[in-house]
């Protein structure tokens, strides 16, 4: 049922690969941790999965990865009931640890300038990666939104990409004159060139003509920030979150960036107001005369 209830929630859902592997990887502990109690999966009441919850904080899961396991458990056996494999569901009585929210982590405008300048342009690559971290910076997308691009998907003559985001819903996205400047220059100047004889949509390609991955643009990320002389632990995302707070900094309204960043909620969105109002501490604490 476990492999039923994972395509239930790509097919159904349309939840993204990642939270779908968040779910398999909550359940694979869980049924190993039955398999080790010698309870199947139908008989579980609320007393085991209190009991195993109890065991997942004594051994020091976090109340945040504590939560993401309720939700993942209250799903498949909702499931279970829905499907008639049980009668009673046993999570349905489970409350969630309150969590305190995480603000993303982010970079300063002058730190994004540095990053933005590490690439070395006199190679295509990384005339190619200056490109990538362009947009991601210039538009807020996610890293699977941004090595899933095809060239079909930018109208650098209305300056807009079509992004396609979780749940496949899709949102126009503006970018400004530098972002334009360099997907042009790559598009038609570098990857023509490691295309050859090749066919693919793919926007950003590696040499061997073939997309770049998200975990190769991870990589290639944090070595430009070591580059770059940033010593703050950055992933593809910084970029994202930088995005986003840069633009309430400089008067942005919330909806917009709603919108903007493809959040299907307003309660996503507004954790960067958290961040903005943190700066705005820092600013005044910085430059008022009794601060």
């Amino acid at each position: 049922m476990k492999d039923q209830f994972l395509d239930m929630l790509w097919l159904e859902c349309g939840l993204s690969v990642n939270t779908i592997d968040a779910y398999r990887s909550d359940l694979k502990i869980f049924f190993g941790w039955l398999a080790r109690k010698g309870v199947s999966f139908e008989c579980v009441d609320q007393k085991i999965l209190l009991l195993f919850l109890e065991e997942c904080l004594k051994y020091g899961k976090s109340a945040r990865s504590t939560a993401r396991t309720i939700t993942t458990l209250r799903r498949f056996y909702q499931y279970l009931l829905r499907e008639s494999v049980i009668s009673i569901d046993p999570s349905q009585h489970l409350v969630l640890p309150k969590v305190t929210p995480l603000l993303p982590k982010i970079l300063t405008e002058e730190e994004v300038e540095r990053l933005l300048l590490a690439p070395d342009e006199n190679d295509s690559m990384g005339v190619r990666d200056r490109a990538m971290m362009e947009i991601m910076y210039a538009a807020g997308v996610r890293v699977s939104e941004l090595v899933n691009l095809n060239v079909i998907h930018c109208n650098l003559h209305q300056g807009v990409l079509r992004i396609t985001g979780k749940g496949d819903k899709e949102r126009l996205v503006p970018i400004g004159e530098v972002a334009i400047n360099r997907i042009d220059y790559y598009l038609n100047k570098i990857r023509p060139k490691i295309l050859q004889n090749k066919s693919t949509e793919k926007l950003f390609l590696t040499p061997r003509g073939t997309n770049v991955t998200r975990q190769a643009f991870w990589s290639l990320i944090k070595n430009y920030a070591l580059q770059a002389g940033i010593t703050k632990t950055i992933s593809p995302h910084t970029l994202r979150h930088s995005f986003a707070t840069h633009l309430l900094n400089h008067g942005a309204d919330l909806r917009v960036l709603q919108m903007l960043l493809g959040h299907s909620t307003l309660s996503t969105t507004q954790i960067y107001t958290h961040i903005a109002k943190e700066r705005i501490k820092e600013f005044h604490v910085q430059h008022h005369p009794r601060g």
